[in-house]
């Protein structure tokens, strides 16, 4: 007897439920207009390969694994373009400016954890990722995932204060059996 495998939801509702899932990701990454051309990009590749992609496969997974891509793919061709100089004009000062500055500040701090430890921020705390899933998608042990996400965590608050909150929150933490060190 097969089991059958419930069919792939439209493209549409996949964009709805996890479109804000990999903008953060890209986010997380990427300057704000480049995170907005890097998720245009995701969806656009998700797209096309959406029809191949096995039924029961893990979705959110395969698309913050094709945002990261994309956001590399972005830095990459960042890094061979001319960076412009000068006097910038001055701006109003608003609350898009302040959401905007507390972005780049948290950019920066990712930036500046190790690759490993960033990648396990990233997946379990802005994707929501399980560890399992993080394991799978670093190519590691759960254990190492934890230990990954713990560490970059710790870092984080030394770097970024209000990224302590984040891992406050994270379900497993509640639980009892993460190893965020507090």
């Amino acid at each position: 007897m097969q089991i059958r495998s419930a069919p792939l939801p439209p493209f549409e509702a996949v964009v709805a439920e996890h479109g804000a899932v990999v903008l953060r990701v890209c986010r997380a990454l990427l300057a704000p207009a480049d995170a907005d051309d890097a998720w245009s990009d995701t969806f656009l590749a998700a797209l096309r390969a959406y029809p191949s992609l096995r039924p029961g496969s893990n979705i959110r997974g395969w698309l913050v694994t094709i945002a990261h891509r994309k956001a590399i793919d972005v830095i990459r061709r960042g890094k061979r373009q001319a960076v412009p100089f000068g006097d910038l004009p001055a701006v109003a000062v608003d609350d898009r400016i302040a959401v905007l500055e507390a972005d780049l500040a948290l950019r920066d701090a990712l930036s500046a954890l190790a690759p490993k430890q960033r990648e396990a921020v990233i997946y379990r705390y802005l994707a929501d990722l399980s560890y399992d899933e993080v394991a799978e998608q670093l190519g590691g042990s759960v254990a190492a995932a934890r230990r990954n996400a713990a560490d970059g965590i710790a870092r984080l608050r030394e770097l970024y204060p209000s990224a302590a909150t984040a891992a406050d929150t994270d379900p497993d933490r509640r639980s009892g059996d993460a190893d965020v060190p507090r």
